[in-house]
C-alpha cells in the first residue's frame, strides 16, 4: 500500500483568513484602459496579481457618462484607495487606449500620494499587419 504524502498547509490544518488583507505590497503596477465608452483601472503587484480594480461603470456611471474624464477620475481614485490601504507607496503606470479618461485618471493617480516610477503608453498600434475586411456590396 502506498504511503500517503502529508499535505503541508492544507485546508484541514487551519482556517483560511482573508487573503486580501494579508498581502503588503510596497510596489505595484497601475493599468489604465481608457476606451471611448468606459475606463477600467486595475492595480496589480509586480508579478501581475490583481490587488484591486475599478471602472467607471462600477462607480455608478451609466451610458455615455462612463466615457467622461470625471468618471475615469472616480474609477482611478476608487481602485487606488484600497491599494494604498495595503501599503502601496510606489507604482508604475501603464496607460492603454484612446479614451478621454487617460489624462484624468493619471491626474487622480498623481494626487493619491503614490510615487510614480514611470508612466508608459502601451496602446497597440497597427502597422499594416492585418488585411482589411472585404468591402461590402451596396
Amino acid at each position: 500500500m502506498a504511503k500517503t504524502i502529508p499535505r503541508v498547509g492544507s485546508r484541514k490544518n487551519g482556517r483560511i483568513g482573508s487573503r486580501k488583507n494579508t498581502r503588503r505590497i510596497p510596489k505595484g503596477v497601475i493599468h489604465v484602459q481608457a476606451s471611448f465608452n468606459n475606463t477600467i483601472v486595475t492595480v496589480t503587484d509586480v508579478r501581475g496579481r490583481v490587488v484591486s480594480w475599478s471602472s467607471a461603470g462600477t462607480c455608478g456611471f451609466r451610458g455615455t457618462r462612463r466615457g467622461t474624464p470625471f468618471a475615469a477620475q472616480s474609477a482611478a481614485a476608487n481602485a487606488i484607495r484600497t491599494a494604498v490601504d495595503q501599503g502601496m507607496q510606489r507604482a508604475e503606470v501603464m496607460i492603454k487606449g484612446p479614451g478621454l479618461g487617460r489624462d484624468a485618471a493619471l491626474r487622480a493617480i498623481r494626487r493619491s500620494g503614490i510615487l510614480l516610477t514611470f508612466v508608459r503608453d502601451v496602446t497597440r498600434m497597427p502597422h499594416n499587419g492585418c488585411r482589411p475586411p472585404k468591402k461590402r456590396r451596396v
